[in-house]
């Protein structure tokens, strides 16, 4: 019924600032470790997205810890005015031009603060 994507990072609130302030998503819910968030589920438009610290994580699921080192992840974000997006986004590591696409997409490339890549897309 619905895919919701973790990405696991060493720390969420650097996270923040490209996910909230520069994408646009709102925190719908956080979990504290500490001081620090230790989780946050984050939401737009229907979309959601989930941040988890790998400390956090190694407490959830211990078995799985090494495995959560592992797993960068590359997130492919259709919106509908791929320009504006990219505007907010001009201080964050570009890893791939705007390019248009054989399949009808204009689309760009980022790395955000937790190290995951994420294309943003239009159709153009």
């Amino acid at each position: 019924m619905k895919l919701t994507p973790v990405l696991f990072v060493s720390a969420i609130e650097p996270c923040l600032k490209f996910w909230v302030d520069q994408v646009g998503f709102q925190k719908t819910a956080e979990v504290p470790e500490g001081s620090k968030l230790g989780f946050v589920i984050l939401g737009k438009e229907g979309a959601e997205v989930m941040l988890q610290t790998y400390e956090s994580a190694d407490k959830d699921a211990p078995a799985l810890a090494p495995e959560f080192r592992k797993c960068l992840t590359f997130l492919y974000v259709e919106v509908s005015n791929v320009d504006e997006v990219a505007k907010k986004l001009k201080s964050v590591e570009i890893v791939m031009p705007m390019r248009k696409t054989f399949y009808g997409m204009k689309e760009f490339s980022v790395r955000e603060p937790g190290g995951h890549i994420v294309c943003f897309a239009a159709r153009e």
